[in-house]
């Protein structure tokens, strides 16, 4: 027989009580003498009741008032039956879930990219609804704010080439050929695409919470509500933005990249800078350095777009922006990646 209070005060020494009891037979729980019950009395209940049960002991309740079904069906409103372990899904519907998911998610992202041109067509015949002001404000938060950053990176990644290739190159007294490796490798591949992953975990991720917050505060539907459409105002002049400035970014990295191999090159091999830029006129063809420039409108409108898309993605709560921001850095930087592969395939196959 149950008895007395059952409440947070008096916890412990109701749980030392059924620790010390020994079963042997199917229990009744006897509970109309527990004169008080909360939340912490019904779930130590719930916990003895159902280790009771696990040891093969039928259980059954007596003498239960309206108030201690009440509560208890608030703290447990679903049925709390075992999972059997063959009822799990297995690992084949686990894999097709998720394979199911992956070709919905593409699905719904290429619906997000069409309804995104069409309104920029729309815009196109319409120059006046074009959101300059916008644009001009995303080129300096993306842009002008990401140099320095942009520098410490390039400079750094000049350093470690130059590094690497002249502990190589010495031991055939071919130093000089660090100048063409640091040009060729920088230009072509290394400062695009690390301009490219910087940005996309700095701008990228930027655009997945500004839209996210205002989805959050319900500023999108009050958009929609008054007449405006998202993606001329949120999303386009983020993309546009970055296609300008992504270029130029990849500029500043390659000459400041460059310069990085120039001093290691000046400091570890002694050859003078006088040197080293007479060798890069001659090594460094411009087609590479075109071809590093020309990436970057494409890894902007990728980077661009996965930013804006996965922020309008998040639902209305705070765990979602997190989630979708990372997913928003994960899938940019995945995509940057496989578009920087297709572009080296397909311009060897060219023979360019």
């Amino acid at each position: 027989m149950c008895s007395g209070e059952w409440t947070l005060n008096y916890l412990k020494t109701v749980a030392i009580i059924l620790e010390s009891y020994s079963v042997i037979s199917p229990i009744s729980w006897e509970i109309s003498n527990v004169t008080e019950l909360d939340s912490a009395g019904v779930a130590l209940w719930h916990l003895y009741y159902r280790k009771f049960e696990k040891m093969g002991f039928a259980s059954e309740i007596i003498g239960s008032k309206k108030e201690h079904i009440q509560l208890y069906n608030l703290l447990y409103p679903h049925p709390q039956d075992d999972v059997i372990a063959p009822n799990r899904p297995g690992w084949l519907y686990r894999v097709g879930k998720e394979a199911y998911l992956s070709i919905k998610g593409i699905g719904t992202f290429l619906t997000f990219l069409g309804e995104a041109f069409t309104v920029l067509l729309y815009s196109l015949r319409n120059p006046s609804i074009i959101r300059y002001r916008s644009i001009s404000s995303h080129i300096i938060t993306a842009g002008f704010d990401a140099l320095p950053i942009i520098a410490v990176s390039a400079f750094l990644i000049g350093v470690v080439i130059a590094f690497q290739s002249i502990v190589q190159l010495q031991k055939f007294g071919a130093d000089i050929l660090i100048v063409d490796m640091i040009g060729i490798s920088l230009t072509r591949e290394l400062a695009p695409l690390i301009t490219a992953i910087v940005i996309a975990g700095r701008s990228g991720s930027a655009f997945t919470a500004q839209i996210g917050a205002m989805k959050m505060t319900q500023e999108i539907d009050a958009m929609k509500t008054m007449g405006f459409h998202p993606h001329l105002f949120l999303v386009w002049p983020r993309v546009i933005a970055l296609m300008i400035v992504l270029p130029l970014l990849i500029f500043f990295a390659d000459l400041v990249g460059i310069f990085g191999g120039m001093v290691i090159a000046s400091t570890q091999s002694h050859l003078s800078y006088t040197e080293f830029i007479n060798r890069l006129q001659g090594a460094l063809p411009i087609k590479h350095f075109i071809i590093g420039i020309v990436k970057g409108p494409f890894f902007a409108i990728l980077i661009a777009m996965t930013g804006t898309y996965r922020g309008f993605q998040v639902s209305a709560n705070t765990e979602s922006i997190g989630q979708y921001t990372t997913k928003s850095v994960v899938n940019a930087i995945f995509l940057v990646i496989a578009c920087d592969a297709l572009f080296s395939i397909l311009l060897t196959e060219l023979k360019i």
